[in-house]
This record gives structure tokens, sequence and C-alpha cells, in this order.
């Protein structure tokens, strides 16, 4: 009788052939469909002329290129001036949102055994389950009898209604650093607020780009807010301002597309550009 040959086991560390996981790959399919088939739609519309757009085929390419609708876009909705004004109210929503998200969660986390403190995040966590139109009727009362019915107003609601969520990211980041440093710095003299600007803030970097991502979008999109506050239809933002003059759109679905394609533009691109730091901030905040 022969000798069975003995079973090899597979070296550690060697790698093993991959296996696709079509499931997980088909739902991935769907969702990419769901995002990038509207944009087509978007960006072919608005490259096509008026005769074109309305011949039935949205997914046909356009033939020639037409930037017509563009042109017609800009000037009747007052692109540049909306464009300037949700500029404005997007920087000083992130600026803000920053800058009190940061200090609130230092104070929480450095302070976590008291219960004022210890409730107060508690208290904030509890506001990111109450969304904007259950109270949008209290916000418009008290934004119009303080004067803030302007996109001063409507910055500071969306600073409010970002501060939950920054907060929780911010102190999840902060719970990792190790105290050891900012002992290290009282030693050599700082006092909390110069450990804070010093020391603690730089190393937040990763998580302020992050916070600053997710309020940009949510400001610059966001439409029932500025809606509902700004009493002065030339003050509104992009997404008021292409409701408003919708229905001056009429059949041109060209000169449509090409609003919405502008108007979502800024945010697109500032997401391309930044998606590393959010995957960054947040695998940092949570491995440290």
């Amino acid at each position: 009788m022969g000798i069975p040959p003995v079973p090899q086991t597979p070296r550690r560390g060697a790698r093993r052939s991959p296996h696709a996981n079509w499931p997980a790959t088909l739902l991935l399919i769907s969702g990419s469909l769901t995002v990038f088939l509207p944009l087509y739609v978007t960006v072919v519309m608005s490259l096509k002329s008026t005769r074109q757009a309305v011949d039935g085929n949205a997914f046909s390419l356009p033939a020639p290129l037409d930037f017509s609708g563009f042109a017609e876009a800009w000037q009747l909705t007052g692109f540049a001036h909306g464009f300037l004004i949700s500029a404005a109210v997007s920087a000083a929503t992130v600026a803000a949102t920053i800058l009190l998200a940061s200090l609130a969660s230092y104070a929480i986390v450095r302070n976590w055994g008291r219960r004022l403190f210890r409730w107060s995040f508690f208290y904030l966590l509890a506001a990111m389950f109450l969304p904007f139109p259950v109270v949008a009727l209290a916000q418009i009362k008290l934004t119009g009898i303080a004067g803030l019915d302007n996109p001063v107003g409507v910055a500071l609601l969306h600073v409010m209604f970002q501060l939950s969520f920054s907060v929780l990211l911010f102190t999840a980041f902060l719970r990792s650093l190790p105290e050891e440093l900012e002992e290290s710095a009282r030693l050599d003299g700082a006092n909390t607020w110069q450990v804070f600007w010093k020391l603690l803030f730089p190393l937040l970097a990763p998580m302020s780009a992050t916070v600053g991502i997710f309020a940009f979008l949510a400001s610059w999109n966001d439409f029932m807010m500025p809606f509902l506050i700004t009493s002065d239809p030339s003050l509104q933002t992009l997404p008021v301002l292409q409701s408003i003059f919708q229905t001056q759109f009429s059949n041109n679905y060209n000169v449509a597309f090409a609003s919405y394609l502008m108007a979502m533009a800024p945010a697109i691109v500032v997401y391309l550009f930044t998606q590393r730091w959010v995957l960054s901030g947040v695998t940092q905040g949570a491995i440290k």
C-alpha cells in the first residue's frame, strides 16, 4: 500500500483567491445607477437646444452642443447674486459650526464628571431628532421679531441645527486623544485657552474638515429653511431662486437643467475634492 499524501495546509499569511461578492456588487451597481443616471440626464439636457430638449429622448447625446441654456439660466435666475448669498451663508455656517462645536465638545469631554456638561451633551443629542419642520412656525415668528428674517438668520439656524451631529463627531475624536498631552502642556505653563488653540485644535484638523464638509453640504442644498425664513426674495439662496423661477422655465427644459447643474456643481466639486478628508476624519477618530 502506498502512503497517502499528506494534505498541505495553507501557509499563514498566504493570499486566498478572491471571490466576488455578487449580491453586494449588484447592490452597489444599483445604487450607483440611481445617482449617475439622473446626473447624466441633467448634463446632456443642459447641453441641448430647446428643440432637442423636447424631442422626448432624454438620454440622447446633444448634437451639436448648445450652451445657450446656461446663459439664459444665468440671467433669468440672477445666478451670480444668488451664488454669492449661498456662498456667504454656507461659509458662515461652516466657520461657526466648527468653532462652536469644537469648543462645546472640549468642555463636555473634559468635564464629563459634572452633571451639567453631561446633560448638555444628551440635550444636544436629543436635538438631532428634532427636524426643522416641527419648529418651523416658531422659528419664523422668532426670526421676524428679532429682525433675522434674512440670510444672517438662515446661517444662525443652520449652525444651530448642525451643532448636534458636529458635537457628536468632535466628542468621539477628543475622547481618543490622550489627556497626557494636555497635562504636559499645563506643566509648561499653558492655560486652558492655550491648550485648546495651540495643542488640541490643530489635532482636530481631520475632524474639523469632516464637520465642515457636512455643514457645507447641508447649508448649500437646503431649500425649506431659507424659503420660510428669508422675507426678501432678492436675498434668497440658489435652491429657492430656482423654485421662484420654475414657472418661467415652461418648456425650456434645457434652461431648467442648466440652472440645476450650475446650482449643484459647487457641492459636487467640494465633495469630490474633500471626500478623503471625510474618510480620514472618521477613520482616525475610530482607531486612535
